[in-house]
């Protein structure tokens, strides 16, 4: 059975990218990383691009802060069994009300080390990595963008 590994990072800073890329392919996972909202959005147009096992999003990112991206991507369908993982500098109460608001299962605090970085998929994605949790056809992205899903 063809399992959907894809996580993708979605965090301005180069540095958090390439360290949750280079934990991730270490144990297994296909990784994408993006720098900010706009380049997510754009991908997924692409006929190429494939809906993600699991997304982290740093709570802030240029041009649309990560909660707002988790609300609009959870508003579509392809996402209902996305898992999303907000992090972030900040790791007060409020801050994680927030993010478990927007849509975020988990909520970590910067520095992240990379034994929780996989820690937290394994735990998210052992169990969603079933029968249902197929990796999505290619054509599922192309359907979104064919109904203006992310504009």
């Amino acid at each position: 059975m063809n399992m959907n590994r894809l996580v993708c990072i979605i965090d301005d800073s180069l540095t958090i990218r390439k360290i949750f890329e280079i934990s991730l392919r270490r144990t297994g996972y296909e990784t994408k990383t993006f720098s900010n909202a706009l380049e997510v959005f754009r991908w997924l147009l692409r006929p190429e691009a494939s809906i993600p096992a699991m997304v982290f999003v740093d709570a802030c990112l240029p041009n649309m802060d990560g909660y707002s991206l988790i609300q609009r991507l959870r508003t579509k369908p392809a996402f209902a069994h996305t898992v999303f993982v907000m992090i972030s500098s900040h790791g007060g109460m409020l801050d994680r009300l927030k993010g478990r608001l927007a849509g975020a299962s988990v909520y970590l605090t910067k520095p992240i080390r990379t034994q929780e970085i996989v820690r937290v998929v394994q735990e998210q994605l052992g169990s969603a990595l079933s029968e249902d949790r197929d990796t999505r056809p290619k054509q599922e992205a192309e359907r979104l963008a064919m109904y203006g899903g992310y504009r």
